[in-house]
């Protein structure tokens, strides 16, 4: 698993929440568990002393993707930094069996699965996921969907920059919404 894949562990954390409609995804131990992929050991710690702790943790993350949405790097790279000093976290080698084309193990980068609650190893793996990202890819490329009144946070993974929404579904509405306003103003001036 390439260490930058780690970041959409933090997208899907602050996506658990839709502040705007007063939706909260982060209610059940259910909910934990949902975050970690089949058979982690994060499903296995979770209980339900986690869900505040995480709520935090996302609060926290979504300060980070809002900073960066907003142009304040700084601000995003520290938030991000104290995340990771609260939550450290050890990288490991491992092989899987995969071989490369010339037969050779292909070693790779993990992160450990070392944390003593849920939360801990949460924020540890999303938190250095988004630090690899951030890093790898630059501040701007984190971001808060511009679709009203989505506010999920995003990946820019696009060639050229220009991401703005969450989703196709969230950018389809925001360009039937100035379609529409258009049209309305269009009508406005001829009347």
């Amino acid at each position: 698993m390439e260490l930058a894949s780690y970041a959409e562990m933090a997208v899907r954390l602050v996506n658990t929440e839709e502040p705007a409609r007063q939706r909260d995804g982060l209610t059940t131990v259910e909910a934990v568990r949902a975050l970690f992929s089949r058979g982690s050991r994060g499903m296995r710690l979770a209980d339900e002393s986690d869900l505040p702790r995480l709520r935090s943790v996302r609060v926290r993350l979504r300060a980070v993707f809002e900073s960066a949405a907003e142009g304040d790097e700084s601000r995003a790279v520290n938030l991000l930094n104290e995340l990771l000093t609260e939550y450290p976290i050890s990288p490991i080698v491992s092989g899987h069996g995969l071989l490369d084309p010339d037969g050779r193990t292909h070693w790779h980068l993990h992160l450990a699965e070392n944390s003593s609650t849920a939360t801990a190893l949460y924020a540890a793996l999303a938190g250095m996921g988004l630090a690899v990202h951030l890093t790898e890819h630059g501040v701007d490329r984190l971001g808060i969907c511009q679709a009203a009144p989505c506010r999920n946070a995003y990946l820019d993974t696009s060639t050229n920059r220009s991401r703005r929404y969450c989703s196709d579904r969230c950018a389809t509405r925001a360009n039937v919404a100035a379609y529409r306003a258009r049209k309305r103003e269009a009508a406005a001036e001829q009347a």
